[in-house]
């Protein structure tokens, strides 16, 4: 792997200033994604992941209510200092970006392929000719048939599938070296939702693009994540491989969300496990420990104080003031 990473993000934090005064909606991420990583990001609706991947690229700056605080360094560059000019030439290029609902990406009154041959002649010095003809290629990559007949459709003339496609082909054409996805499979069928795993999967292996894969699936995150980490109220309380992840889960809120997941083998009748109450909002995070509210086992230093991030072994950290006793690891080595 490389001495340094494709990114590096420090102890970032996004705050919103509202008129209940200034709430945190991410505080504190740290991670890195290097060449070829698929890294995995997980959590309930509401716990600030799409915040997160937004503001790696400072896609929320369209208010003056927002604020950053820590380090996004990408390919050694510095993303959250840097002028906004030079951003956007990184956006869409080096960092491409796709979303949960491709309807609300897609510009609805221009074709697929113009859209597509938009953002090439934005970034590459090519003629429309031959943007248009790159355009026909990456949606052949993407598994688009008849590409030549489907550059020509509008977004409204495509499949959720196909519109989903579209959309990754328009964030590959310029074979970036970073690729954000949010959710990219959340609206489909599990077919199709299989399909663009599986696309995801080969441009990662055959560009050798770093890949930072946000969902709420922990199904999806076991087939193609290497690592993951996993997010709670704007915080990651867990971080580990992924096998280590579905093996040893240390912190409740994790053991939590897995053992949500429906089982092959379970029994039909019984009712599955849900973690108590929800996620309280980033303008009434809780004192100490933020998941305290919902947590089993939770005690009156979780309710007063907040846990650091610990380091478990090289592999695995935590969140959480009691996860050597929940898990029975107190004593050993």
């Amino acid at each position: 792997m490389n001495s340094v990473p494709l990114l590096e993000v420090k102890n970032l934090k996004t705050h919103f200033h509202t008129e209940r005064g200034r709430v945190t909606a991410v505080n504190g991420v740290s991670f890195t994604i290097n060449k070829g990583e698929i890294i995995g990001i997980v959590g309930e609706s509401g716990c600030g992941k799409s915040v997160m991947s937004q503001s790696i690229i400072r896609l929320l700056e369209h208010t003056d209510s927002i604020e950053y605080e820590g380090e996004v360094r990408f390919d050694n560059q510095e993303l959250l200092s840097m002028p906004i000019s030079q951003l956007r030439a990184i956006r869409g290029d080096e960092i491409a970006m796709i979303f949960q609902d491709p309807l609300s990406s897609l510009n609805p009154v221009y074709t697929i392929g113009n859209q597509i041959v938009e953002v090439l002649r934005q970034h590459q010095k090519i003629s429309k000719k031959e943007a248009h003809k790159k355009a026909i290629e990456v949606l052949r990559a993407t598994g688009i048939p008849s590409p030549e007949i489907r550059v020509n459709d509008y977004p409204h003339q495509l499949s959720g599938g196909m519109q989903q496609r579209a959309m990754i082909a328009m964030a590959l054409s310029c074979e970036p070296k970073l690729l954000i996805a949010d959710e990219p499979t959340t609206a489909l069928d599990v077919t199709i939702q299989a399909q663009i795993i599986e696309l995801i999967m080969e441009l990662n292996r055959t560009m050798g693009m770093g890949v930072l894969f946000i969902t709420h699936d922990l199904g999806v995150v076991s087939e193609i994540c290497t690592s993951v980490k996993v997010m709670y109220l704007g915080q990651i309380v867990e971080d580990t491989t992924t096998e280590r992840l579905f093996a040893t889960p240390l912190h409740p809120y994790t053991q939590g969300l897995i053992k949500s997941i429906p089982r092959m083998d379970g029994n039909r009748h019984e009712k599955l496990h849900v973690i108590e109450g929800t996620v309280p909002s980033i303008a009434d995070i809780p004192r100490g420990c933020s998941f305290s509210t919902r947590c089993p086992y939770a005690d009156e230093r979780c309710f007063n104080e907040e846990p650091l991030m610990e380091k478990v072994n090289a592999e695995h950290s935590v969140k959480c003031w009691n996860y050597a006793a929940i898990n029975n690891l107190e004593g050993r080595a």
